[in-house]
């Protein structure tokens, strides 16, 4: 399904070489990517924004290790592990339970055994420096 793709963010370095970022409500195969890249790819030439092919176009989603810059990313994340970097230096892992407008709430746990806490923290989308996702195993 195409209409669940959505443009994340574009890269242009000075040397002609466009980096596209997209990512989709259902995951982004690199069949999808490879055809979004050809098609344009013939659009700049057909365009001749470049009259001798002196460009590169690469077209991907965000890695594992890129933050999320949405909210849809966001929404697309939940019941998954993220961790946030706040913008007060504090650092929180945890289960994205809940994406609103404004904020995100998480499920954090502390300690082992009978000790162990799980709470709901809510943090507010102005606290956040990054939010990425964790692969857990």
């Amino acid at each position: 399904m195409v209409d669940d793709i959505f443009f994340v963010s574009i890269k242009i370095k000075p040397i002609n070489n466009f980096k596209i970022y997209l990512d989709a409500d259902g995951g982004l195969g690199i069949e999808k990517c490879i055809k979004i890249n050809r098609a344009l790819y013939r659009q700049m030439e057909e365009m001749g924004m470049y009259p001798d092919g002196d460009f590169s176009l690469e077209v991907s989603s965000p890695g594992i290790g890129e933050p999320l810059q949405l909210l849809r990313q966001y929404h697309k994340n939940v019941n998954r592990f993220v961790e946030v970097a706040k913008t007060d230096g504090q650092t929180l892992e945890g289960k994205l339970l809940v994406v609103s407008e404004d904020a995100i709430t998480i499920e954090t746990t502390e300690g082992k055994g009978k000790k162990t806490e799980i709470k709901s923290v809510e943090i507010p989308f102005a606290d956040i420096k990054t939010t990425t996702v964790q692969i857990k195993f």
